[in-house]
C-alpha cells in the first residue's frame, strides 16, 4: 500500500552514521521488494540483524494435491477444518497453484514461543473470527472480525489471539499484491470513485523494541520448506523505520459498495490484485433499482479464470444452502450462475446483508488433499431442477 508512514527514532538523512547517544551503533537494513525497484522501508536495529545462531530442523509443507486437473465445481465446508494448536500448525492449504495458496486456518492457543517469516509470499489474512494482535518487528496492529491482514514477504511476526476460537482464510501469494490500479492516480493515492480511501487503512502502531541476547527461534517458509533458524538477538529490535513497505489493516466492514441501475459485474467489488489473481469483498448493499432490475447475477463463463467465493455471513442471494465457513470453487472451463430459484427469488428485493471474499485465479487451482476432506461431494450438480 503505497502510503510513507514512519514510527520511532530514525536519522536525519539516510546511510549515515546513527548512535543511540552512547557510542552504540544503530544498524540499518532495507527491507525492500522486487529488487531495489519495488517499495522498501529502511529500519534502525539494536543488534545486526543477520547473527543466525544455529540452523534447526527443516519440515516439508507442500501441500498434497488430490485432484491436479479439475473441471467439479466444489463446495467446502470450511469450518469442518481440524483446529490446531499454533497459527502455523493450523494452517491447511486447500486451492493452490504456482502463483497462489488458499489456507484454512483454525489456531487455538493463544500465544507461540517463535516468530515467522514467508520469505517467498505476501500474505492475506482474512479474520471470520477471533481477535488479537499481529506482532511484527515493525510495529503492532489489532484485528477482529472482518479484518484483512496484508502482510508482506519477508516480515517476521507472530500472532497473538484473545481466545481458542479462531478462524482465518489466508491467500499466500508469490506476486505482489496490492489495491487496484483503476482506484489509484499515478502518485498512488486513492482516488474519489474508490470503495476505500486511506483512512480506511490501518497502519502499525506500537513499536516493540528489544535489547535483548539469547536464542529467538524464527520458522522460515521458503519453498514450500518451514526452516528453524536461531537468531543470537530479539527480531523485535527495531528502534525506528519509515518507508513504504510495512503490513496493514483493512477492514470489510469499510469497502463502500457501488451500486447501479442494473446489476454490476464482480469487478466492482475488487479489494486487492495482482497480475496473477484478484481478491473481492462482497458486503452489505441496495439492489438494482431499475424498474425491472434482476439482482441476482447472471450466468457467466468462467473461461478465463477460477472462481472462489469464501462466504463469511449474511444470505447470499445466488446460492442455496450455503452458510457461513462454506467455501466454493467455480473452475474455468464451464459457465456458473444462480442456483434455481435464486433469479426469480432476487426479483423486487432492495438489499442484501451478505458478506464474503471472492479470489480469482487466472491459472488453474489444484484441489488438496485436505479439501477433499471437506467436499460435500454433490455441489457440481446443484444446478438441475
Amino acid at each position: 500500500m503505497p502510503i510513507y508512514h514512519t514510527l520511532g527514532k530514525i536519522p536525519h538523512k539516510r546511510h549515515t552514521v546513527f548512535k543511540n547517544g552512547k557510542d552504540r551503533y544503530y544498524y540499518e537494513q532495507l527491507f525492500g521488494t522486487i529488487g531495489f525497484d519495488g517499495m522498501s522501508s529502511l529500519l534502525y536495529h539494536v543488534h545486526r540483524p543477520t547473527q543466525v545462531k544455529k540452523l534447526g530442523k527443516a519440515k516439508d509443507v507442500t501441500p498434497k494435491i488430490a485432484v491436479e486437473k479439475n473441471l467439479r465445481s466444489l463446495r467446502l465446508h470450511g469450518f469442518k477444518t481440524a483446529p490446531a494448536r499454533d497459527h502455523l500448525d493450523a494452517r491447511k492449504p486447500i486451492l493452490v497453484n504456482s502463483d497462489v495458496a488458499i489456507v484454512l486456518a483454525a489456531p487455538q492457543a493463544k500465544k507461540v514461543d517463535y516468530f515467522y517469516k514467508n520469505a517467498d509470499c505476501d500474505e492475506m489474512i482474512f479474520v471470520h473470527k477471533g481477535s488479537g494482535t499481529l506482532r511484527t518487528f515493525l510495529g503492532n496492529i489489532d484485528f477482529k472480525y472482518g479484518d484483512y491482514l496484508m502482510i508482506p514477504r519477508g516480515m517476521i511476526y507472530t500472532m497473538e489471539f484473545k481466545d481458542a476460537d479462531n478462524r482465518l482464510f489466508i491467500v499466500e501469494s508469490h506476486r505482489p499484491m496490492y489495491t487496484p490500479k483503476r482506484y489509484r492516480n499515478w502518485f498512488g493515492q486513492l482516488l474519489e470513485h474508490s470503495p476505500f480511501c486511506e483512512r480506511d487503512i490501518r497502519r502499525p502502531k506500537k513499536l516493540e523494541t528489544y535489547d535483548q541476547k539469547g536464542n529467538f527461534t524464527i520458522k522460515v517458509k521458503k519453498q514450500n520448506m518451514l526452516h528453524e533458524l536461531v537468531y543470537a538477538t530479539h527480531p523485535f529490535d527495531v528502534v525506528g523505520w519509515d518507508g513504504y513497505n510495512y503490513p496493514y489493516a483493512f477492514s470489510i466492514h469499510d469497502f463502500e459498495p457501488i451500486t447501479g441501475r442494473v446489476h454490476q459485474p464482480p469487478p466492482v467489488h475488487q479489494t486487492f490484485e495482482t497480475d496473477a489473481f484478484v481478491v473481492c469483498s462482497f458486503v452489505p448493499r441496495l439492489y438494482d433499482y431499475h424498474p425491472q432490475a434482476i439482482p441476482a447475477p447472471y450466468n457467466h463463463s468462467n473461461i478465463d479464470s477460477d472462481e472462489v467465493l469464501y462466504y463469511v455471513d449474511g444470505d447470499f442471494m445466488s446460492r442455496n444452502d450455503i452458510g457461513p465457513g462454506h467455501i466454493s470453487l467455480h473452475p474455468a472451463g464451464i459457465p456458473h450462475g444462480p442456483h434455481p430459484g435464486a433469479m426469480e427469488r432476487s426479483i423486487g428485493k432492495k438489499e442484501t446483508d451478505e458478506l464474503a471474499v471472492m479470489v480469482d485465479t487466472f491459472k488453474p487451482l489444484q484441489v488438496t488433499e485436505e479439501a477433499l476432506k471437506i467436499d460435500d461431494g454433490k455441489y457440481w450438480n446443484s444446478w438441475v431442477e
